[in-house]
């Protein structure tokens, strides 16, 4: 019964609609695909499934660009420690209301808007600049983590896909160039920019929200939650007082913020350039962010230590406490690249993909396409995943019906970043949820009406564009 390959990704997103709870409903989705992928013959299905859904979690370290993930978000939580302990977030605030680039909500709300677009190299890395660049100042306006977290996200990947420099650009065509098509992979790529209606208007409502400061459905009302270093509520118009652990008040310095921040963006680029060979587009992203991020963490230790006013056992003591923040949701991203592992192997995805068929009129096959891109996504929380597994089917679909390449790559593109904005099983949910200090579950809330009213209008663009193109 083909049908069951989708139930792993249904009971998912059940649990966490019900629930409201995301590690059970990913332990769930796991443990249901791994038991539909053992024999029906099996005498001792649940148990066996229950082992491998354990030795499928285990496999997600054998993967090096995995693991690297992993390290690389828990290294956020001490990063994010640090820079809270020595000043550097409130003397970054300071600074900026100092200068006149922080005045008001509409300036922090565009600055994490452009930081989102200058960061262009990697997605993660964007949510990641931005939500820490900005979440003392969104604090500082009485702005809501939730804002921040739409903010970040819904401008990352976005913009990676649009700009193209950078691994996912690598990334498709490498995927495309196993095919012979009219135009060459680079040509096909660049062309579908135009076409990749989700990322325009995605970017062009964030903007929009940051500029004009108004928000919509739930996002309209989100709640503002400051707390200070004692977990006490504060004042979301006042500016957050951080303690050193001294037990005195810390005045803040920027320089904490800032030059951590610029090596790890530097430090980015600079490893895409060394893993790539001297080629930005061929590096590895999973190890620059890693890189980045442990230097970055290196370069804030030693500042914090040769200040005089920490010991090593402090700064010890603070980045644990700070990765400690952060394992519910580094598990998160942990269970999601093992459902995503595993729903693979099931072929969920393949065979959801087939919904496109053999006897679609011609308009429909760009539309039909992105909406099917955008469930393979929202199922396996994975635009990549996604990429992968409808380029092997939309290229054929091209040669056959003698269809515009762009267009119907840009579809899948789309498809499955609209997808990933949707789920709340996509690690870059995670991650944005991280950056930004946002709860997972208020994340998603929050973003996805604005997900689904840019993927809708997507969906019209794409139908008039096969009525009058095709």
């Amino acid at each position: 019964m083909e049908w069951l390959k989708i139930l792993p990704p249904l009971i998912a997103v059940a649990i966490v609609l019900w629930k409201k709870e995301v590690i059970l409903a990913l332990l769930m989705a796991i443990f249901t695909s791994e038991l539909l992928l053992i024999s029906e013959t099996s005498m001792m299905m649940p148990f066996s499934s229950g082992l491998n859904s354990l030795d499928r979690i285990s496999a997600v370290f054998a993967d090096a660009g995995n693991t690297r993930i992993l390290i690389f978000s828990v290294l956020v939580g001490a990063l994010l420690a640090y820079m809270r302990k020595s000043g550097g977030v409130i003397g970054l605030v300071r600074k900026l209301n100092s200068i006149g680039l922080a005045r008001s909500p509409r300036h922090v709300s565009l600055m994490a808007s452009f930081t989102g677009v200058v960061v262009f190299i990697e997605s993660n890395l964007s949510v990641l600049t931005a939500g820490i660049l900005s979440r003392g100042l969104f604090d500082k306006f009485g702005l809501s983590r939730a804002k921040l977290a739409y903010i970040i996200d819904s401008t990352s990947a976005p913009v990676c896909i649009l700009i193209l420099l950078n691994a996912w650009g690598a990334y498709v065509l490498a995927l495309l160039s196993s095919y012979e098509l009219e135009f060459s992979s680079a040509e096909i790529l660049w062309g579908s920019v135009p076409f990749n209606f989700y990322a325009l208007i995605t970017l062009a409502v964030v903007f929009y929200s940051a500029y004009s400061g108004k928000y919509y459905g739930p996002l309209a009302n989100s709640p503002v939650h400051i707390h200070d270093e004692k977990g006490e509520q504060l004042d979301g118009k006042n500016e957050q007082q951080l303690n050193d652990g001294s037990g005195k008040e810390n005045i803040g310095n920027a320089s904490f913020m800032l030059l951590p921040i610029l090596v790890m963006v530097g430090g980015m680029i600079g490893f895409m350039f060394w893993t790539g060979e001297g080629d930005l587009s061929a590096g590895s992203g999973s190890k620059s962010v890693f890189y980045a991020t442990s230097l970055a963490c290196l370069v804030v230790y030693l500042m914090m230590l040769f200040s005089g006013r920490f010991k090593h056992q402090q700064l010890v003591k603070i980045g644990f406490k700070g990765m400690g923040e952060l394992l519910p949701l580094v598990t998160i991203v942990l269970l999601s690249l093992a459902l995503g592992a595993s729903l693979k192997e099931l072929g969920t995805g393949i065979y959801i993909s087939q919904i496109v068929g053999d006897f679609l009129p011609i308009y429909l096959v760009a539309p039909v396409i992105f909406i099917v891109g955008g469930i393979i996504s929202f199922s396996t929380g994975t635009s990549w995943g996604t990429f992968a597994i409808l380029i092997p089917i939309g290229v054929p679909i091209i040669q056959q019906m003698g269809l515009p390449p762009s267009l119907i790559i840009a579809a899948i593109l789309g498809g499955g970043v609209f997808g990933d904005h949707c789920s709340p099983i996509s690690d870059t949910t995670a991650v944005s949820s991280i950056a930004s200090g946002c709860d997972l579950l208020e994340h998603v809330r929050t973003q996805l009406p604005y997900a689904l009213f840019a993927g809708s209008i997507s969906i019209v663009a794409y139908f008039i564009v096969g009525l009058f193109i095709l």
